[in-house]
């Protein structure tokens, strides 16, 4: 549900008018955060047939963060998830999957809506009854709040595509890793997927937005470079002839087994042929990074820097990543790692 583009954003927003803001503190707001739009995102998608993009669920998390932290009361908190609700984003996601762009899920929108509608009811404005909260139907998703804790099968994507892509590339990428596969190799790869991932962009892209929602590119430069950086999806990456070439010699199916287990999760098989003959079949495999096939904290943490580093300089990412793992601290402050994220004004003259 891609909640933390949202809330976490929201979250350093707030910390700068609560300095005495506590690490600890501020990880309880991320997670409740979490706990409601999570709930909020099953609860929509289980009453309405469209799909919507995650600004819509997003709005509600981020609200409930800034009730926190702006120590709305209960009946203000009401108000604000309403009126994040009713002006939430409810984009319709398959038409950005149809024409990749920037507008990228709503998110922005959502955490924007989001933030207002909290101050909106902290001044006193009334807003319709959020009915992904509080519709009877919906009942059954909000039960097991305090007990089920969505914040804790949230996944991390360890490649910058979207994630209906991932069990494909991990596919391809154990296949390659066993038989000490490379691009020379390989006469032609069978991706077989749930409905949503073969719809992803299917040819070599021209922008980042379409690369970033691509599976026969994105496979393609995971076979050619055995990873996926930003490199390889903007700038020459959008015209790598190897890449070009080994799209090629990729095909894409639809295949309902697969489809049947989405969205509970996000399953496909590659059929590798080769060369020399031989044909590797790489079995279901489910992305990686939930809680089904997790990442280790050591591959988390060189994802982030890796990503990081070149934008911020190593020095810079690696004191902002110590400084996100030291707020479980019971003395530690947010505004710590606040002053490491912002640049610093530009000297005047």
């Amino acid at each position: 549900g891609h909640i933390g583009v949202a809330v976490v954003p929201a979250l350093a927003a707030l910390a700068e008018a609560r300095p005495d803001l506590t690490g600890p503190e501020a990880l309880a707001s991320l997670v409740i955060g979490y706990e409601v739009a999570g709930r909020a995102g099953i609860a929509l998608h289980a009453t309405v047939s469209d799909y919507h993009t995650s600004g819509a669920w997003n709005a509600l998390g981020v609200a409930a963060v800034a009730a926190r932290l702006r120590r709305l009361d209960e009946a203000q908190l009401r108000e604000a998830l309403g009126i994040a609700e009713y002006h939430g984003p409810r984009s319709q996601m398959m038409r950005e999957i149809a024409t990749p762009t920037m507008l990228h899920d709503g998110s922005g929108p959502g955490a924007l809506i989001g933030l207002s509608a909290a101050v909106l009811a902290e001044r006193g404005f009334t807003g319709a009854p959020a009915i992904t909260v509080e519709a009877p139907e919906v009942a059954r998703h909000w039960q097991d709040l305090g007990v089920f804790w969505q914040s804790l099968h949230q996944y991390v994507k360890p490649y910058p595509i979207c994630r209906w892509a991932h069990a494909a590339i991990d596919a391809v990428r154990g296949l390659c890793l066993a038989h000490n596969l490379g691009a020379s190799d390989i006469a032609h790869v069978q991706i077989n997927s749930f409905h949503y991932a073969a719809t992803l962009f299917d040819g070599m892209p021209d922008t980042t937005s379409k690369a970033q929602y691509s599976l026969r590119f994105a496979v393609a430069t995971f076979i050619i470079h055995r990873r996926i950086g930003l490199e390889h999806i903007s700038g020459a990456g959008l015209a790598d002839p190897a890449v070009a070439d080994m799209l090629t010699r990729i095909s894409v199916t639809e295949t309902e087994r697969h489809s049947a287990r989405f969205p509970a999760g996000r399953w496909a098989d590659v059929i590798i042929t080769t060369n020399d003959g031989r044909v590797l079949m790489s079995g279901d495999v489910h992305a990686r990074g939930g809680p089904e096939a997790p990442m280790s904290k050591q591959d988390v943490e060189a994802k982030y820097m890796e990503f990081a580093a070149p934008v911020l300089g190593s020095g810079r990412a690696a004191a902002i990543r110590d400084a996100v793992l030291s707020l479980d601290d019971r003395d530690s402050r947010f505004s710590d790692l606040s002053a490491l994220l912002y640049d610093p004004p530009e000297a005047s003259s």
